[in-house]
């Protein structure tokens, strides 16, 4: 039995050198950041992957992330009701939407609170707004175009 606790005691004095060396490897983990994106990618986030695109030079992928950014945003049709405020428009946008118990039609309307920049509407006309980033308080919609005038 000491033979056997012996010739483990040999087979764990070659390991130690061993470890270092594995040590080694990962130190030269960042050495291997040399290798095409392609390797490297997966390992990354997807946060690191979209700013290390860029870097990269993968043009296909930023132009295929440019249609996605462009239709994530909403778009409502509505009409103006208040136009009082200073480049501030409200909207009542009328939504139908069918009744899940009764399955009857309803109108649900809801207030939307546009900016106006040119204070250009009035109260009336159909206008088309799309979401942007909180402006104000209430605020998150923008004017995109004037439909039809009021009469």
């Amino acid at each position: 039995m000491s033979e056997q606790g012996s010739t483990t005691k040999a087979a764990e004095a070659p390991e130690a050198p061993e470890a270092p060396a594995t040590a080694e490897t990962v130190s030269a983990a960042p050495a291997a950041s040399t290798l095409p994106p392609t390797t490297a990618a997966p390992a990354r986030s997807s946060a690191a992957s979209r700013a290390g695109s860029s870097q990269t030079g993968l043009a296909a992928s930023a132009e295929e992330a440019a249609p996605q950014r462009i239709n994530r945003r909403k778009v409502r049709e509505g009409i103006v009701v208040s136009n009082g405020m200073d480049k501030t428009a409200v909207v009542a946008v009328v939504e139908r939407v069918r009744h899940p118990r009764y399955a009857k039609t309803v109108q649900r309307t809801k207030r939307l609170y546009v900016h106006d920049e040119e204070n250009s509407v009035s109260i009336g006309d159909r206008v088309r707004v799309a979401e942007t980033r909180p402006l104000s308080k209430l605020k998150r919609w923008r004017l995109v175009e004037i439909l039809e005038r009021a009469r």
